[in-house]
């Protein structure tokens, strides 16, 4: 039988050495100068290095090793199974633009300064140069393109070239001499993206559809499986979610007759969420405002004394134009293998340019003041920042758990943390209102997720049900929608992560405090919650 540790040790090189763009977000710098190669060639010589993988860790009796071993091993060998999934049967390369877009890779080198600026600016020209190379290799591999994929695609390929014009002329200010290297790579790579731009607009004008992006049942509930990393069936997820909308729903109507009185009705709770809706930002004080929330929501945190706050920083700012278009906001933490002190990254977007006033509006009403108090909860703290942040400190014989982050524990916990924060009144009654509604958001997530690729939801019943079920404002339902069939199965995360955390949570031993059993379901990485279970003996 091999020895566990230093076969996964091997494993894990081998994957970062594979994909650059892992390796990168993981906080290792190896591989910095380079691009994910996607060309035909390259991905089957990944496929079979994760299959060789695969067989030399089923070579390892579970059994006869350490318990964080166990959980590294199972950890690790779904890591590579889903790698082998994602590559042979959902093959998004092979049909999904947004896989090709280097935006992440380039930003990851730009905007953190965990190495001097010579140092980056080195693996920002290698990147760069091989943006020509990648975009080719993408227009070879990518067809039956989804039309939607293609939109989102063109305004995401905007913004990573605007990156380049804008920002790597700021970063060669620092360091002159590395200009006849980089600028030339620069110059190239926005060719490449003009080429590529009208590549796309050329499908687009086409008038072709492209492939359904629903992956039918089949393909979903597989993808499901590799997502959640859950006994739960899609079945019961399913039951689950409607039977959630039907109980929060319930406390959502309590609460709204106990903030403007009257009977608990949807017709109350309409007027309640009217009344918060009235309170709300715009694109020039949204981001502000999430500085304000954050420091307020610290503050509850500390004085409750609910967890251990750990001072790293945390800069709260407009989400870059590469990645808007999927989520209305997103944490952008250091990888868990970083070394340097370079901060998380709180990315709020702005509104789209191209809405109509009226949608804009509906988009302000949904992200007013204290739903945004709720979703920095979320996003920050004690949600994703925090989180995040525990996570990192985690130590093991392997780097295992540095690689394989939890999308259900992530944000499960976050999601239970918006719980835990309004229950416990940070905000008002205002705000536990919001956070209700996101409790109907989240159980939506997981129907819609499931009806839109299994059962061919129309988008006029998905907005129906999220407007009147779920009670969101017009514009907030038409992003889900397309987040719906940009994604598969990770907005199906947020309800079964919270069902999996919160019971966690519920589990606290006799004698336990709050603080103390938090940051023990905190101490151990990000692990699936039924792996946390068994850390923790719950």
């Amino acid at each position: 039988m091999p020895e566990f540790v230093p076969l996964a040790e091997r494993i894990v090189d081998a994957i970062l050495e594979s994909d650059p763009a892992l390796a990168t977000s993981a906080g290792d710098h190896r591989y910095d100068d380079r691009l994910p190669d996607r060309s035909s060639g390259a991905v089957a010589a990944r496929v079979t290095m994760l299959r060789d993988a695969a067989d030399a860790l089923a070579g390892v009796d579970p059994e006869a090793i350490a318990p964080q071993d166990q959980v590294d091993h199972a950890i690790l060998s779904a890591v590579v199974e889903r790698g082998i999934f994602e590559l042979t049967d959902v093959r998004g390369h092979e049909w999904n633009p947004l896989v090709h877009n280097p935006g992440p890779l380039l930003h990851a080198l730009i905007a953190r300064p965990f190495a001097p600026v010579e140092e980056r600016l080195a693996g920002l020209g290698g990147r760069l140069a091989a943006i020509p190379d990648a975009l080719a290799t993408a227009r070879a591999v990518l067809r039956d393109v989804p039309r939607l994929h293609a939109e989102v695609a063109v305004g995401q390929f905007a913004g990573t070239a605007a990156l380049i014009r804008d920002e790597v002329p700021e970063l060669l200010a620092e360091a002159p001499g590395l200009r006849p290297a980089v600028e030339p790579a620069a110059a190239a790579a926005l060719d490449a993206f003009v080429e590529f731009d009208g590549w796309l607009r050329a499908r687009l004008e086409s008038g072709e559809p492209g492939r359904d992006p629903r992956l039918g049942r089949p393909l979903w509930e597989a993808r499901l499986w590799h997502t959640l990393d859950t006994e739960l069936p899609a079945a019961e997820i399913l039951a689950r979610a409607r039977q959630n909308l039907d109980d929060a729903a319930a406390r959502l109507r309590e609460a709204a007759a106990e903030l403007v009185g009257g009977p608990a009705t949807d017709a109350t709770v309409r007027q309640a969420l009217d009344t918060c809706a009235a309170q709300h930002p715009d694109d020039a004080t949204i981001v502000d405002l999430a500085k304000v929330t954050m420091a307020e929501a610290t503050e509850f945190v500390r004085e409750h004394d609910l967890m251990t706050i750990i001072d790293d920083p945390c800069v709260i700012q407009e989400m870059p134009e590469f990645a808007r278009g999927v989520a209305v906001a997103h944490c952008d933490p250091p990888g868990p293998l970083e070394t340097a002190d370079v901060p998380t990254f709180y990315c709020i977007a702005p509104a789209p340019a191209d809405w109509p006033r009226e949608r804009v509006e509906s988009f302000y009403r949904e992200y007013n003041d204290h739903m945004l108090r709720n979703l920095t909860v979320h996003e920050a703290m004690p949600g994703h920042f925090l989180q995040l942040a525990h996570s990192r400190r985690f130590r093991a014989a392997t780097r295992v758990r540095s690689l394989g982050l939890s999308g259900p524990f992530v944000e499960g916990w976050a999601t239970y943390a918006e719980e835990l924060m309004a229950g416990l009144g940070f905000g008002g009654l205002p705000v536990r209102l919001q956070q209700l509604k996101m409790q109907l958001r989240i159980s939506l997530n997981a129907v819609i997720d499931q009806l839109t690729h299994c059962e061919d939801l129309s988008e006029a019943d998905a907005m129906e049900l999220m407007m009147t079920r779920g009670f969101q404002e017009e514009g907030e339902a038409a992003g889900k929608w397309k987040r719906a069939l940009l994604t598969s199965t990770q907005l199906s995360t947020y309800f079964v992560g919270y069902t999996e955390v919160a019971a966690i949570a519920a589990a606290r031993p006799f004698g336990a405090t709050p603080k103390a059993w938090h940051d023990a379901m905190l101490a151990h990485g990000s692990p699936p919650p039924r792996h946390l279970r068994f850390l923790l003996g719950v």
